[in-house]
């Protein structure tokens, strides 16, 4: 049975904001930006949500229409990004949690780690209710969008924060590029890139 999804608007906000806090409490990046699990529980949804909001802004929100998985995208530009990044990890960093320069450390290091030089679809973060993973909801968020690419032409780019989840993306014909994005005295994170793939007929 097919993954009924469609596009999140603002009135969903808070739902992204709870599913990425949920799926993310536990995942190696967010364990090492808190490393205090108790403060992570009352501090992570506030990082979640500035995500939430950028993406809004910029990008586009797909949902499953049952609310139980969600996945971030940015339509990326061919040419170099202006180099703002270092402002906008500050701006990150003061909005989440002032003193934690970990918050602004990880927004610096996927910024200078994302390819350019060609258009491509992002997926910046993609999360799943806890109680439903396992049944395909992340992968049909990720095809909904690597069709319309293929169509179009277009490659797509992410960073997964785990070598098992890397698992996952290949099967869906993302590759690691081969060189990782290395947390201080921290996890790695895995850049993937994908090739359009020919649509025939």
């Amino acid at each position: 049975m097919g993954v009924a999804i469609r596009a999140a608007g603002e009135g969903d906000r808070e739902l992204i904001v709870r599913l990425l806090d949920d799926a993310f409490q536990d995942d190696p990046v967010s364990g090492w930006i808190f490393p205090d699990a108790e403060y992570r529980r009352t501090t992570h949804h506030k990082l979640m949500a500035a995500f939430t909001d950028s993406v809004f802004a910029d990008g586009r929100i797909d949902l499953a229409e049952d609310g139980a998985a969600c996945a971030l995208w940015l339509s990326m530009p061919g040419e170099a990004h202006a180099a703002d990044g270092a402002d906008e990890a500050v701006a990150l960093r003061e909005f989440v949690d002032p003193d934690n320069e970990r918050v602004e450390t990880i927004a610096r290091l996927m910024d200078e780690g994302h390819p350019t030089g060609r258009a491509h679809e992002y997926l910046w973060m993609i999360a799943v209710a806890p109680g439903r993973q396992g049944e395909g909801l992340g992968a049909a968020l990720i095809r909904h969008v690597l069709e319309r690419c293929d169509r179009e032409g277009l490659p797509a780019y992410l960073e997964a924060s785990s070598e098992r989840s890397t698992k996952l993306y290949a099967r869906l014909g993302y590759t690691f590029t081969d060189r990782t994005l290395d947390l201080p005295d921290g996890p790695r994170m895995y850049p993937m890139w994908r090739e359009p793939r020919t649509v025939l007929g």
